[in-house]
């Protein structure tokens, strides 16, 4: 730290400031305490009408904190620390408190929770697994009803209206995965009672580095079974030889684009044995009897295309050349992979997906705390406009961290580990060993049962008996193998006798590629001023050691005639370890930024279409949309053959083909060719007429609701295929910056231009459909609706680079009128 850094040390300025807060506080201390149980409701509605009548909550928290502090100590007996307290003045001001193991975060929570819950929004307190959801929001509801609050928590096998009640509490627990899937699973619902949450407003993460660093590269995605889409490929691979051109479709090759005539409609439902194509139910089966159509007849082996092997791989019309990793959007690449009968590379569905940044970054204010997050201080701020904050322990920390050691091999390293081990277990002092994945986790454990060592394995599969066995690990002469995030949220206190033993001894096996987790591991040592101790035994085979000079350190051993079994021991060398973990942080940095810049750029546009479903959702004026979708329809089609000065080029004949494909009433009788403006002031208006008539055809109070289900199945379709084109997207933008473009660059550039194409298609689809509808049941509708949004399921996806399969503002609002759906470039 430089010296000006000292001296304006935001950190000290902020403690300090703090400190005089929690002075007032505690002068209210006193008056709290003289409350009867039943005046704390009073005193909590007093402070929402404070806060209606326009005092802010920074001047609320002094009240607030004394309430919940004095609230806390009579219903769970806890009284919250003046560090404590500095903590949750951190959460409220929206920082990361970086608070020591053992220091009590989840009452840290509490104070802060109940001041932002005041405007009645809700307050969202983020855990890592269920088992913390619960246990948390079950130690902490007696103080938050005291207060007159509600409180409950998420769990992943929860009903919907389970969910829905538990988003309605002032106060709801539950993980980050739960509360992303759950915002996804409403953006998919088709009817409003399937939706559980309410806005966004206030999130309090706990572990904040391991969700919002750690997890930040893994996307939540909601998919469903593409089984079935392949088939749907092969199926109307072989339909499309049925269908003849110019009878049953008409081709434009200058746009590669066919449409159906109404005797190819005819066929096509026959073939199909459905009544009607365009029925809500059907709308796949036109989106692949077209995309075959296409496949079929404008696209040419060795021409537009080869086949290599069992794959399908484009040519570049210009160059001649393939174009490896690019793919035809929208189904296309699936249909001729159907129609040259190789594999379909459909593995799943991907129907919504987010970042966990991009689903943080739509709350208000988001908080967070943890053990360790000072050394991403610089990601927390560029990213989450966080500022990390340390806050000083309750008690000084005493913990005695010694110097790594370095042995020559692995082998040799584990046997040090055996025997440090085996000595602590006979004198009876606790022992924790960290290992860096469940295969060394087991590695060791079979030496430790060669020696006799009665110990427990942990590696972070079932939470409930992870936190069981963690709380155990500082019980006289127990031994605990664990991997480096076991138990993470669980405190571990010392038995009696332990402290006169040294306290816990951490142990870890190797250096972690991110210094938090080593940090980490070190915490669990040493709590609120116990006594403890930590090492590192490191070997040159490590991985880390390996990437970053292990054959160096290897080689002075052999120079210096280190022998065999004995380690090298330096504060310097555990300098140089921490300079190879900087590094390897700030590639993972660079990593996540990038991929927030690519999923930025699609998160726009999951908002944009978020956005209109929403507002069909809550049922709106769909007739106006509707006439503006039409008009769109229209305009593009004018722009598009018309538009030229010369009247001589206007196509007609094509903009007259592809109207009647959407418009199945459409004639050119009586329709001026002279005036395009005068053209669509005419066929606007009897676009108009032939609406109503379908309204008083399927009845003005069901139609709304017929055509709400349509439209909404139309944008979840084409919303669907933009994702998949956007995964492929990514993939070959990123093997572009081989060729010195700005992957960033070109996906913006290229995700906007298929964003445009997809609404355009959205809009066709839509208008092609409503005057194709016929008298449906409703209720069946809606049978079919629910059975939709139960097939689709969860998964938190894997990361890699070339193919990430990934994905801030409020959604209630609607698009508006005048005003296609769009996003900026």
């Amino acid at each position: 730290m430089s010296i000006i850094d000292k001296i304006f040390d935001p950190n000290k300025k902020f403690v300090n400031n703090s400190k005089k807060i929690v002075d007032r506080i505690n002068e209210l201390e006193d008056q709290t305490k003289s409350l009867d149980d039943a005046d704390f409701p009073l005193k909590t509605q007093e402070l929402k009408e404070r806060l209606v009548q326009g005092e802010s909550l920074d001047e609320l928290l002094p009240d607030a904190f004394a309430l919940a502090r004095e609230a806390a100590r009579r219903s769970i007996g806890l009284r919250p620390f003046d560090v404590q307290m500095i903590g949750a003045i951190a959460l409220h001001k929206g920082m990361v408190a970086e608070m020591k193991t053992g220091e009590g975060k989840t009452l840290v929570a509490v104070m802060a929770a109940y001041l932002n819950s005041l405007d009645g929004n809700g307050v969202h307190i983020v855990t890592v697994n269920d088992y913390l959801a619960k246990r948390d929001a079950n130690w902490m509801k007696p103080a938050y009803e005291l207060l007159g609050l509600t409180v409950s928590f998420l769990q992943s096998e929860m009903s919907q209206d389970e969910k829905r009640a538990a988003y309605t509490c002032d106060i709801t627990y539950g993980t980050n995965t739960e509360m992303g899937f759950d915002y996804l699973r409403d953006n998919l619902a088709y009817l409003p009672e399937q939706k559980v949450q309410r806005t966004h407003n206030y999130a309090i993460v706990d572990e904040v580095d391991s969700i919002l660093i750690d997890e930040a590269r893994t996307p939540l995605i909601i998919s469903g079974p593409s089984e079935n889409s392949s088939r749907l490929y092969k199926q109307f691979a072989s339909l499309a030889k049925k269908l003849q051109s110019d009878e049953d479709f008409k081709i434009d090759e200058k746009n590669k684009t066919v449409s159906l005539t109404d005797n190819g409609i005819a066929k096509t439902e026959k073939l199909l044995g459905v009544e009607n194509l365009y029925d809500p139910s059907n709308i796949e089966y036109n989106f692949h009897m077209l995309n075959a159509l296409r496949a079929l007849h404008l696209y040419k082996k060795d021409v537009d295309y080869i086949v290599r092997g069992n794959e399908v791989v484009i040519v570049d019309e210009f160059t001649g050349r393939i174009l490896e990793g690019r793919r035809y959007s929208e189904g296309l690449h699936q249909a001729i992979e159907a129609k040259e009968n190789v594999q379909i590379k459909d593995e799943s569905i991907t129907y919504a997906t987010i970042t966990l940044q991009n689903y943080f970054l739509m709350y208000k204010k988001i908080a967070g705390m943890t053990g360790t997050a000072y050394t991403e201080k610089d990601e927390f701020d560029q990213i989450y406009n966080m500022k990390v904050v340390l806050i000083p322990t309750n008690k000084p920390m005493v913990r005695e961290d010694k110097n790594d050691l370095i042995y020559r091999t692995e082998a040799e390293k584990y046997n040090a580990i055996v025997e440090d081990v085996t000595k602590r277990y006979e004198k009876g002092q606790p022992v924790l060993i960290g290992t860096t994945s469940i295969e060394k986790n087991e590695k060791l454990s079979a030496l430790l049962k060669k020696k006799n060592i009665p110990h427990e394995v942990l590696n972070a599969k079932y939470h409930e008996k992870e936190a069981e066995i963690i709380a155990k690990a500082g019980q006289k002469g127990a031994v605990t193998v664990a991997t480096n995030m076991a138990g993470r949220g669980v405190d571990i206190k010392l038995g009696d006798g332990v402290v006169e033993l040294g306290g816990l001894y951490v142990l870890g096996t190797e250096r972690h590629e991110a210094r938090r987790i080593d940090n980490q591991l070190r915490g669990r040592s040493g709590r609120q001023g116990d006594p403890g101790e930590s090492r590192f035994y490191l070997s040159t085979e490590d991985s880390l050691l390996r990437v970053f000079g292990g054959d160096r350190m290897k080689s002075l051993m052999n120079t210096l005639k280190i022998a065999e079994g004995e380690p090298i021991e330096h504060s310097m060398l555990s300098g140089l370890i921490e300079q190879a973990q900087k590094k390897v942080e700030g590639i993972h940095f660079s990593i996540r930024k990038h991929l927030l810049e690519l999923d930025s750029v699609l998160d726009r546009q999951r908002n944009a279409v978020y956005s209109h479903r929403n507002w069909l959702l809550e049922g709106k004026d769909v007739e106006e949309h509707l006439m503006e979708i039409f008009e769109d329809v229209v305009d593009r089609r004018i722009d598009l053959y018309l538009s030229s000065k010369d009247m001589d080029t206007w196509n007609w004949e094509t903009l007259s083909n592809e109207l009647k494909n959407i418009f199945p009433f459409f004639s050119l009788d009586g329709k001026s060719k002279e005036e395009p403006e005068k053209f669509k002031e005419v066929f606007m208006a009897e676009i108009k007429e032939q609406y109503d008539l379908k309204v008083s055809e399927i009845g003005e109070t069901q139609f709304p609701q017929i055509l709400k289900y349509v439209m909404l199945r139309v944008i979840d379709e084409r919303w669907r295929l933009h994702l998949q084109d956007v995964d492929m997207l990514k993939e070959s933008v990123n093997l572009r910056a081989y060729g010195q473009k700005d992957p960033v660059i070109e996906f913006k550039r290229e995700s906007y231009e298929r964003f445009e194409e997809m609404v355009d298609g959205m809009y066709d689809d839509i208008s092609a459909i409503v005057f194709r509808i016929a008298m449906v049941d409703e209720q069946k509708e809606k049978e079919r609706a629910k059975k939709a949004f139960s097939v689709l399921h969860t998964q938190h996806s894997d990361f890699t680079i070339a193919n990430d399969k990934e994905a801030k503002s409020d959604q209630s609002q609607g698009p508006s009128h005048k005003q296609r759906m769009r996003v900026k470039k």
